[in-house]
C-alpha cells in the first residue's frame, strides 16, 4: 500500500510543479490568481489525495481548507473583508461536504452519513441568519422555522439509508 501512496504524492507534486512552471512561463495569463489560491490549492491537494489514494478522510480537511480559501478569494476580489462576520458560518457546511465526499471516496465503498446533511443545514441556517443580520440585508427573521423543516427532511432521508438491523 505504501507504493500507492508514493504514486499519489508523486503525481500531485508533478501536477503542482507543472502548474507553477506554466504560471512562470506565461505570467500574463494568470493575473486572476492571488494569494488565496494558495489556500485553495492546499485544499485541492487534500481532495486529490483523497480521490487518488481512496482515503476519504482526506476529503474533510480538503473541503475545509478549500472552502476557506474560496471565502478569502471572494473577500480579496471584492474588498468585503467585513463579510467574515457571517462567512465563518459556512465552515460547518464545508465539514459536512467533506464527510459526504469521504463516504463516496472511501475504499470501503460508497456510504451515506446523514450527519453531513445536518452540518450543511446548520451552516446554511447560520449563514442566512448571520448574513441577513450583519451584511447581506436579508430580512429572514420570520423564516427560521424552515430550519426545523429542513432537519425533518434530513431525518426522513437518513431513514432510507440506515442499515437494517440483523435478526
Amino acid at each position: 500500500m505504501k507504493n500507492r501512496s508514493d504514486l499519489v504524492w508523486g503525481l500531485i507534486l508533478i501536477i503542482i510543479g507543472a502548474f507553477l512552471l506554466v504560471t512562470r512561463v506565461f505570467p500574463g495569463y494568470f493575473d486572476f490568481l492571488d494569494w488565496p489560491f494558495i489556500v485553495i490549492g492546499v485544499g485541492i491537494v487534500f481532495l486529490l489525495s483523497a480521490i487518488l489514494s481512496r482515503n476519504g478522510g482526506l476529503a474533510i480537511p480538503g473541503c475545509i481548507v478549500g472552502g476557506i480559501g474560496a471565502i478569502l478569494y471572494y473577500q480579496r476580489m471584492t474588498g468585503r473583508w467585513d463579510t467574515w462576520s457571517f462567512a465563518w458560518t459556512l465552515i460547518p457546511g464545508f465539514v459536512g461536504l467533506g464527510i459526504l465526499l469521504s463516504g463516496l471516496i472511501d475504499r470501503g465503498g460508497p456510504r451515506f452519513d446523514s450527519s453531513s446533511l445536518v452540518l450543511m443545514a446548520i451552516s446554511a441556517t447560520g449563514f442566512v441568519i448571520f448574513g441577513g443580520s450583519f451584511g447581506l440585508g436579508w430580512n429572514y427573521g420570520n423564516l427560521w422555522p424552515l430550519f426545523i423543516i429542513g432537519l425533518g427532511v434530513i431525518v426522513l432521508i437518513s431513514a432510507f439509508f440506515k442499515p437494517k438491523p440483523k435478526e
